[in-house]
């Protein structure tokens, strides 16, 4: 219950401010970033986490067996389904939905509980959502660009959809204590699997940048509104954003 009026108070204030906050494009240089000094500070402490075993950790995991590294990736995103079907049923996008429904279904039943993406083979290809975009669809401003603590880079928006997709997957209802400490577990391990299979472009990003910072902030604003369809309206990189899955730093 408490959850519940926390993620109400939250998107009050997020509404709220809907007739304030600059959207994409409107902003200088396309990026609204009042909390630069705060956010550099956060980025720093991930920056920190990074080199002090983050990164180790994810090269190491990348080194595993290609086959292990597709099963953990496969079942982190069969433990994320129903998370976007949800989402995509708030959107309105039943068809969506609905193909995701039964990816689900397809993976659980014929690909060992998920560590085989048959659903692929058969016409239903990954398509993932969140609570982040369910509000963009709503008509909830992007918000200013913030840093989170581990999370990394995000908007005011995806903050609160972060916020409330940890407690809406309909998966987590269903499953024993240990078995969502484990599902928790792995989807962790895959996120660092996937940095260290990126490895030399973060360290590029993160190390060798003039501003890691900026250029960061740059690649996250860009890869997201691609994702929401508002096209490229953040310029300044010239690293492909879809390359990149910033999460976490």
């Amino acid at each position: 219950m408490s959850s519940i009026r926390a993620f109400l108070a939250l998107m009050i204030l997020l509404l709220a401010g809907a007739c304030s906050v600059p959207g994409p494009g409107e902003a200088p240089d396309g990026v609204y970033d009042p909390y630069e000094s705060a956010n550099r500070n956060i980025h720093d402490f991930n920056l920190g986490l990074d080199r002090g075993g983050v990164r180790q950790a994810s090269v190491a995991l990348a080194a595993l067996p290609e086959d292990v590294q597709t099963g953990l990736g496969n079942f982190a995103d069969t433990l994320g389904t129903p998370k976007t079907v949800v989402n995509q049923i708030l959107q309105g996008r039943l068809w969506r939905a609905t193909k995701n429904t039964l990816r689900f279904g397809v993976n659980v039943l014929f690909g060992f509980g998920g560590l085989a993406d048959v659903a692929r083979d058969v016409g239903l290809p990954e398509d993932e959502s969140d609570f982040g975009e369910t509000l963009h669809v709503w008509g909830a401003p992007e918000g200013a660009y913030v840093v989170l603590p581990v999370l990394g880079p995000s908007t005011e928006r995806d903050a609160v959809g972060e916020f409330v997709d940890f407690f809406t997957n309909p998966l987590d209802r269903v499953l024993t204590t240990p078995q969502r400490r484990v599902a928790t577990t792995i989807r962790i391990t895959d996120r660092f699997a996937s940095r260290g299979r990126n490895s030399d472009v973060f360290d590029s990003v993160l190390y060798e940048s003039a501003d890691s910072y900026s250029q960061l902030r740059v690649i996250y604003l860009q890869n997201r509104r691609f994702e929401l369809g508002y096209g490229d309206e953040v310029p300044g990189t010239e690293i492909d954003p879809m390359a990149l899955d910033t999460e976490g730093f």
